[in-house]
């Protein structure tokens, strides 16, 4: 009974928050602490908004446990790039660690040119304690303050009568751990975790790499440390000393909404106002286009009608003159039929992860659980792309089934997967952890080839047992012949022109998606984004109507790709917008990133293209 009220409430819950303030779920069950327990910190990738080539964090000099552990990871992660492992940090809750050594380290040549290299492309580290990212609380002019995922790796800088540029390395953390005290069991609850990093030069009293004897790091001269002693520099054969402390803060913060301040967007680009303008926008388009519509259709038919009884119905005009050939098979009709069913599937698979994700199922504590889910619900849409694929092949009067479902499963996987290795074998040749392992990729070949491919043609199997798609009209013998052509009704100038609309309606949201993708932040307002989704697709569908009867009503009745690409152009726009946002928002300076981004956004694009054009010519085809 407890578990239907708890839907029930989740669905009150849902009805009451504007579904614009998607909330999300904290991903894992809480943990209680009792003083002295011990805290272990994990560390993940070394990443940077320079390049967007995540490392992992042991592929720096820095102190190394015993045996390094691979954290329990999903696809997701590993797709990601994240690799969580075991360090050598360990606190006890609520026991403060004033001045500790974690471990001394000597840099040769590779060593410091790898340290080097990282502070020079701004890399951050990331660590996590209790599933929550370390971060950097900034202070606002507003008094506040937000949060910066993980800390720098270094800093450069100039001593004073020096021209020359020096490096120095982060090797002093100062932690503090934020935990919700609970009065009844004297446990706590861990909601955040600071660090402040420093660079200090250590005098060392005993050097040992294990634990070094340090003068300056002593419980009683711990203010000596901070602020007293030069900066430690980063250079062949120093000797450089890691060292920590930890301090522990109550906090009011209860453990579900501990991630608010992380999803607390520092950006302020950010206006609420924007979207909900461009909302009115499209709403308001929406209205117009619906409008001109009815009345014009209604119209035609009226006068239609009319001309009938008075027995002048001889000369027909408009699109009634095209409807013996409106429903004529089009050029490559097969290959329609495959963009066709790999659009349904991709569609479905875009609306299911959005529902999973406005439920709260996918919020950034979830780590990896997005990427996971469109994997898993791409594969097993795999019967909805087969089923429509083989419903139009039949509609067109095809007869290699086998070679249309082959197409289906193959092609457009085909080609991302292509792109995808091509990409990996980029970041792999840059020794970068977000390279996917041999045995992930051939994990996500076995999906396809075991799943999703039977699946499609489970689907096409169902779609030919149905009986063909009955056209309303015959369609004649003979094609009629296409009057001259207006210039506005161009093919190319009428693709083009339907595909603005539809971007318009996304390219605020694309802002916010971009931002959270390639400068490291956390994306969680599905709300909105399951909104603009929606419109988008009203959007797509109305546009593509609107022009397929203009072309109609100027006798032109090749309106089957023509549909599909009006849709579909929206996604040139949005590579176009990439690489706008390319030039003004990154500062990738190296080839090898450049090309990573535009080779994401081309696979990005691609699948906006299926996804739009699909939508676009089904709507096209209702009416």
């Amino acid at each position: 009974m407890g578990s239907y009220q708890q839907i029930l409430s989740l669905f009150i819950l849902l009805l009451v928050f504007p579904i614009a303030y998607s909330f999300y779920l904290p991903g894992v069950a809480p943990r209680d602490f009792h003083t002295g327990d011990p805290l272990y910190v994990k560390v993940n990738k070394l990443s940077s908004t320079k390049t967007q080539l995540p490392y992992d964090y042991y592929f720096l000099k820095y102190c190394k446990p015993d045996k390094i552990e691979n954290s329990a990871e999903n696809l997701g992660e590993v797709l990601r790039g994240d690799r969580i492992e075991n360090s050598v940090y360990t606190f006890h809750m609520q026991e403060e660690q004033s001045c500790t050594v974690a471990c001394g380290v000597q840099l040769d040549v590779e060593s410091g040119k790898n340290f080097k290299e990282k502070i020079d492309d701004e890399y951050r580290v990331n660590m996590i304690l209790d599933n929550l990212p370390v971060a950097v609380a900034v202070p606002k002019r507003d008094g506040n303050q937000y949060y910066e995922h993980g800390f720098r790796v270094g800093l450069k800088g100039k001593y004073t009568n020096s021209k020359e540029e020096k490096h120095f390395i982060n090797n002093h953390l100062s932690f503090k751990v934020k935990y919700h005290k609970d009065p009844m069991t004297d446990t706590g609850r861990i909601v955040g975790f600071e660090v402040t990093p420093h660079s200090v030069n250590h005098e060392i009293k005993a050097w040992d790499l294990k634990k070094p004897q340090l003068t300056t790091c002593n419980p009683s001269t711990k203010t000596t440390v901070l602020g007293k002693h030069p900066l430690q520099e980063v250079d062949e054969g120093k000797q450089i000393a890691f060292t920590y402390d930890v301090t522990y803060e109550p906090s009011d913060i209860r453990w579900a909404s501990r991630w608010d301040t992380y999803l607390l967007m520092n950006d302020d680009q950010i206006h609420w106002f924007s979207i909900i303008n461009s909302l009115m926008i499209v709403l308001f388009l929406s209205g117009m286009v619906a409008m001109i519509m009815m009345r014009t259709l209604y119209r035609d038919i009226a006068n239609y009608n009319q001309l009938e009884t008075q027995d002048e119905a001889q000369e027909e005009t408009g699109w009634k003159l095209v409807h013996g050939d409106v429903f004529r098979a089009p050029h490559n009709s097969s290959l329609l039929c495959v963009y066709i069913g790999t659009g349904v599937q991709v569609s479905a698979m875009t609306l299911v992860t959005m529902i999973f994700a406005l439920l709260g199922f996918l919020s950034p504590s979830n780590r990896g659980g997005l990427m996971t889910a469109m994997v898993f619900l791409w594969v097993f849409m795999g019967l909805f792309a087969g089923y429509f694929s083989a419903r139009f092949y039949k509609m067109f009067k095809g007869t290699e089934w086998k070679k249309n479902t082959l197409k289906t499963a193959f092609m457009f996987p085909g080609i991302i997967f292509a792109l995808f290795f091509v990409l990996n074998a980029i970041i792999w040749g840059e020794k970068s952890s977000g390279a996917v392992p041999f045995g992930t990729m051939f994990a996500l070949v076995l999906l396809w080839f075991g799943i999703s491919v039977p699946l499609v043609f489970v689907g096409s199997y169902l779609g030919f047992k149905k009986p063909a798609i009955e056209e309303p009209v015959k369609t004649n013998k003979i094609p009629r012949q296409i009057p001259e052509q207006a210039w506005y009704m161009n093919p190319l100038f009428s693709i083009l022109i339907g595909g603005i609309l539809p971007f318009g309606a996304v390219f605020i949201e694309l802002f916010f998606i971009l931002t959270s993708i390639w400068l490291n932040q956390f994306y969680y307002i599905f709300g909105f984004l399951f909104i603009v989704f929606v419109i988008l697709l009203i959007t797509c569908a109305e546009i593509t109507i609107v022009l397929c009867y203009f072309q109609l009503c100027s006798e032109d009745y090749h309106w089957w790709w023509r549909a599909y690409l009006t849709a579909g152009s929206s996604a040139l726009y949005l590579f176009l917008y990439s690489v706008f946002y390319f030039f003004t928002k990154l500062e990738i300076t190296k080839p090898v990133s450049g090309i990573l981004y535009f080779g994401y956004m081309l696979i990005g694009s691609y699948a906006f293209f299926v996804l739009t054009g699909t939508i676009g010519f089904i709507a096209c085809f209702w009416f």
